[in-house]
């Protein structure tokens, strides 16, 4: 991989460069396209198109290049995994493929991973940064949290080296330098981020977190749900914290050696000061709320992904952060970045994201109310239309042409002349039974909805998930929730109500009222499900930053099915339609 110094961060010049590039998007995104045709020229894909060396022009290779999706490309990376060299999507260096998580579609996506992606995954943070730190100023010796985890590589049978995409990124040579220079220093020594074992991972990170409690600056995890479930891990652990910290002497339940040895030198010896510190920190707090500051007072944001299937957990994550801003970390996905959070003032609910014109070349699908793709052609970069959605087209330097993601985004207004977005969902349709059509946004509404009669007893919905019962007769939607705390039938039946009521698709609402669907059940599943459910996906190779649950499983997914009704301790059917 390509190994070179990174300059020295000058926060006033990124701006200045993003605030240029922005002004001119337009020629910013076709001199983009010109310089990916030109270095992919040779590649077979485009060959095959009839793209050569002097197309450059965006109408020519919108004319001669289909629009795919990962199930057209899958052949074609396929070859690349089984070892053959030959330039098929891309000219470029493949040195590994990247493995999306594989939650969203039900199973995981192999991506090309080259050092051009390496280099835009540093600019995205380089540009997030600097306008993080013009609003949020961190020291020079400031650290950071990092909740990350490198899940191993594994050599393909072509001898490819295949890991998911933060693995890619984090086991890069300039991964490190990136960090540093923008004042990003993870406070976990390296064997904690490469440990085998994420249960001790995780415990050595919120220790050497408190070890350096009054460096830290910002806390991280790649998702909400991460510092979610760290903070929660935090709760049950921190007595055992706390006898680390004051005796000097790691934890038995930490047996990974390399990791042992870094965490001893952490420690260097008894620290009984700090350990008092941190056991009246937590005896004082009222339910745990505004652990994040309490912990590291000089912190000043928690940064993550808290949009989309995130959502769920910012209400939680508030409760931890206490008067902490929460900023939405940018927007990309296992296929490249796209976008960077420019306004990181903005709450996670507010959140946009400006995209960033070199990244790639981008092309926006028009949807129409219902969600569904119009027969318009996809539109420029600069010729979108505010309030209007759009499923995004990526073209990227790593092989990827005209490539849908499935994600559907708002454009919401614009950075200059590049478009200011808000994430909306995945495209994919995750409950459909009959003329039904319910995104995973409108499984989210309808719990978030359901939720509020939860909370009128002080308990809240921990996780969630759904399944598409069609061996019933006629086939209808079940719920999996993990609740805080026991409360009377009638109430999680008022919820089953609710959630029924929450579906507002036209088709779901008239089968429901025509006994076409049938009514949809409430399954309550035992306090730990959920955590069980994760430890299914990281046994099978997920890594835990990449880590998002699913909100719909497939009848294919046998293994967490049976998670989760061997876990189920009531169930309710809705009454909510007759």
């Amino acid at each position: 991989m390509l190994e070179k110094k990174v300059e020295t961060f000058n926060m006033n010049r990124v701006i200045d460069e993003f605030e240029e590039m922005t002004r001119n998007a337009d020629q910013v995104q076709k001199q983009t396209l010109k310089e990916i045709l030109h270095k992919n020229q040779s590649a077979i894909y485009l060959q095959n198109f009839g793209i050569n060396g002097n197309t450059t022009d965006p109408e020519a290779f919108k004319a001669l290049v289909p629009l795919v999706t990962d199930l057209d490309l899958e052949p074609y990376i396929k070859r690349m995994v089984d070892g053959d060299t030959s330039p098929i999507l891309t000219a470029l260096p493949v040195p590994a493929i990247s493995l999306s998580s594989g939650t969203s579609q039900g199973r995981p996506k192999f991506i090309p991973f080259t050092d051009e992606l390496m280099e835009n995954t540093l600019q995205l943070f380089r540009t997030a940064f600097a306008f993080r730190n013009r609003d949020f100023p961190i020291d020079d010796n400031g650290r950071a949290l990092q909740f990350i985890f490198s899940s191993k590589q594994y050599i393909s049978k072509g001898g490819v080296p295949v890991g998911t995409a933060t693995t890619n990124v984090y086991r890069n040579p300039n991964f490190k330098a990136g960090m540093k220079s923008i004042q990003s220093l993870c406070c976990s020594p390296d064997e904690v981020i490469f440990s085998p074992d994420v249960h001790q991972a995780l415990y050595c990170h919120l220790l050497s977190g408190i070890l350096f409690r009054d460096q830290v600056q910002y806390v991280f995890a790649s998702f909400a749900h991460g510092l979610v479930h760290a903070f929660r891990t935090f709760e049950q652990l921190w007595e055992e914290i706390v006898t680390d910290i004051e005796d000097g002497v790691l934890s038995s339940r930490i047996t990974v050696p390399s990791v042992r040895t870094a965490m001893a030198k952490l420690l260097s010896g008894p620290n009984p000061e700090l350990a008092e510190t941190i056991r009246t920190k937590c005896m004082s707090l009222s339910n745990w709320y505004g652990l994040i500051p309490a912990l590291f007072p000089n912190s000043k944001y928690v940064y993550g992904i808290m949009t989309g299937s995130m959502e769920p957990y910012v209400k939680k994550l508030r409760h931890y952060a206490g008067e902490l801003p929460l900023v939405s970390h940018d927007y990309g996905s296992s296929e490249g970045w796209i976008a960077a959070n420019v306004r990181p003032r903005l709450s996670p609910e507010e959140a946009t994201f400006a995209v960033v014109p070199n990244l790639g070349y981008f092309e926006f699908l028009p949807l129409s109310e219902t969600g569904e793709t119009e027969e318009r052609p996809p539109v420029g970069l600069t010729e979108v239309k505010i309030g209007q959605e759009y499923e995004v087209v990526i073209t990227n330097y790593a092989g990827l042409y005209r490539y849908r993601l499935g994600d559907v985004v708002k454009i919401v207004g614009f950075y200059n002349k590049t478009p200011q977005l808000k994430f909306i969902c995945r495209r994919n349709l995750i409950l459909s039974i009959n003329i039904d059509k319910n995104t995973e946004r409108d499984l989210q509404m309808s719990v978030e909805s359901a939720a509020k009669r939860l909370a009128e007893e002080k308990i809240e919905v921990i996780d969630f998930s759904s399944h598409v019962d069609v061996k019933t007769e006629p086939g209808h939607y079940v719920i999996y929730w993990e609740i805080s705390g026991e409360t009377e039938d009638d109430v999680l039946q008022d919820c089953c109500n609710c959630l029924d009521k929450g579906f507002i698709d036209a088709g779901y609402m008239s089968s429901r009222k025509c006994k076409t669907i049938g009514a949809l059940e409430l399954r309550v599943v035992e306090r730990g499900t959920f955590r069980k459910v994760q430890e299914h996906f990281l046994g099978i190779g997920s890594s835990a930053g990449q880590f998002k649950m699913p909100r719909c499983v497939k009848p294919s997914n046998v293994k967490v099915l049976q998670i989760l009704c061997d876990n189920v301790v009531s169930r309710f059917f809705s009454t909510a339609f007759g």
